[in-house]
């Protein structure tokens, strides 16, 4: 019998920094574990398709999955805000079990970014037991009062919170527009040599709500993108950084871009361009092209927080903007994640990832 006493808390942490792959250098798995060896685990297959409802839910025979969910908020004054809500799933061994044997671990992010302030918090939890998990119908996914739950069929509609130490928020969303599978049928290649992930997103939700932040309440509108996404090696052991961009154009197309940055065989590259009616249009390797412009000091690193992000086959040639270039998530494994403002060819508004800065 396990107990809830600081020892299962540190266990809990260095379960995650296995799952994580922070045991070992970066350049040996890939960004945080990503390239990592996944015997036994199951892998993303080119001519299985994703189902609905059923692929909502968790896939505990993968290594690793996330519910990952960004907006962008604004009040009655214009006042710009982001928003982040992110529920990581990773398994020591393929396979789940009840109580205590179960060999899911889970892990919350949550944040609030305005102008000049970034809010965060972090939860970890033990699977089986009840403190975090994700149910496919009717959908649910939390870990302790975070929650992420559907008001209805699928996950057109949702309610979404999360509390830090000075913050919190309480959301309600509703999709306007279709999920959308990226890559291939939802098959998103990752590198050179194949390795894929199962991704899908809903970037077509209007989000409203109430924003807790230290000296008041505000409410706030926006647009909110969910990505889903699960493997268990989906990238390289060299590939040590990605850099992941949405945008939400002003005249109602989407767009996802990524590059990931492999320490010996160079960049790999894939967007998708997303039709306000929600046609889906991918592009592969060397299609989309990301050059920083400007960087920023952040926890004490060299960040680019000013971007030009092309799309020259869908006339793409913007300047992508941080609201706040501290975005800094000093979480277990730490990285940069904010909302940006897009100007050029295009104009909207958007999340800007990066890791391994």
């Amino acid at each position: 019998m396990k107990d809830n006493s600081a020892g299962y808390v540190m266990r809990t942490l260095a379960i995650c920094c296995v799952c994580l792959g922070m045991t070992a250098p970066a350049s040996a798995q890939g960004f945080a574990g990503l390239g990592a060896d996944a015997e036994g685990f199951s892998h993303p297959a080119r001519d299985l398709p994703i189902v609905f409802p059923r692929d909502h839910g968790p896939h505990p025979d993968f290594r690793i999955e996330w519910w990952y969910l960004t907006a962008n908020l604004k009040d009655a004054d214009g006042i710009a805000y982001g928003l982040q809500w992110t529920l990581f799933r990773s398994a020591l061994e393929p396979g789940d079990a009840p109580g205590w044997t179960s060999p899911q671990v889970w892990m919350g992010h949550a944040a609030v970014t305005t102008a000049d302030a970034h809010y965060v918090a972090e939860r970890l939890a033990r699977g089986g037991i009840g403190q975090a998990g994700a149910i496919a119908a009717p959908f649910t996914a939390w870990i302790d009062d975070w929650e992420m739950t559907a008001t209805g069929d699928g996950i057109a509609d949702l309610n979404l919170r999360a509390r830090g130490a000075d913050f919190g928020y309480d959301m309600a969303l509703s999709a306007g527009g279709p999920l959308v599978l990226q890559g291939d049928a939802g098959y998103s290649v990752k590198s050179a040599s194949g390795r894929a992930s199962y991704y899908y997103s809903q970037p077509f939700y209007a989000i409203r709500g109430t924003l807790q932040l230290p000296d008041r309440d505000v409410d706030v509108s926006g647009t909110a993108w969910l990505d889903r996404e699960w493997a268990s090696q989906p990238l390289g052991e060299t590939q040590i950084s990605w850099d992941w961009f949405s945008m939400v154009f002003d005249d109602g197309a989407r767009m996802m871009g990524f590059t990931l940055h492999d320490s010996e065989a160079g960049d790999f590259t894939a967007a998708t361009w997303i039709t306000p009616e929600g046609e889906a249009t991918p592009f592969p390797d060397g299609a989309f092209v990301s050059e920083p412009l400007e960087t920023a000091m952040v926890a004490g690193r060299s960040v680019p927080v000013v971007w030009r992000a092309r799309l020259p086959d869908k006339g793409v040639d913007v300047t992508v903007r941080a609201l706040n270039p501290q975005a800094w998530m000093d979480t277990l494994v730490s990285y940069w994640e904010g909302p940006v403002t897009i100007t050029g060819s295009h104009t909207g508004q958007g999340y800007l990832e990066m890791t391994g800065y």
